[in-house]
């Protein structure tokens, strides 16, 4: 069969230095599909003083559309830790989406198109060391006040899991 190069819509490029799984095509896609191809690069994909709210004032936003930008980013977050707070954060105003929801939602597109090739490396190492980190807050959340922890496992030099719960 072959050197396993696609499973489950995940790129997997095995090389000497190791594996590493990636959704480049899935992001190309998806920037497409959301017409989001001009759109301007960001370094982050949140803001780090945003806080977004049910926002009464903000015209809402066609529901189907929102959700369909959501459930695509979700599917992202199995090779991309690095959005998946921010993506958490606007799933959760899927019921009822403002236009400023789907501005957060536009920034990571817009974070995704300069950072398209990130994945996850698994490295080739004779260290199999088990390193964790994990934060949490008190009652950080200003809609719900409800306290927000996470964490990352590494064996070695490579994640292997991540979580973010409420």
């Amino acid at each position: 069969m072959g050197e396993l190069k696609f499973f489950l819509g995940l790129q997997i490029l095995q090389s000497d230095e190791g594996i590493k799984i990636h959704q480049t095509k899935y992001t190309k896609e998806l920037i497409k599909k959301f017409k989001m191809e001009y759109a301007k690069e960001m370094k982050t994909p949140m803001h780090p003083s945003s806080a977004l709210t049910l926002d009464e004032d903000s015209p809402n936003v066609d529901q189907t559309q929102y959700k369909a930008m959501i459930g695509s980013l979700l599917y992202l977050t199995t090779s991309r830790p690095d959005i998946m707070f921010s993506v958490y954060v606007c799933a959760r105003f899927q019921v009822e989406p403002r236009e400023v929801h789907l501005k957060a939602v536009k920034r990571i597109l817009r974070y995704l198109k300069g950072t398209i090739n990130f994945g996850l490396c698994f490295r080739r190492s004779q260290d199999f060391s088990l390193l964790v980190y994990c934060d949490a807050d008190y009652a950080g959340d200003r809609w719900e006040r409800k306290s927000i922890s996470g964490g990352y496992h590494f064996i070695g030099n490579s994640l292997v899991s991540w979580t973010s719960k409420r």
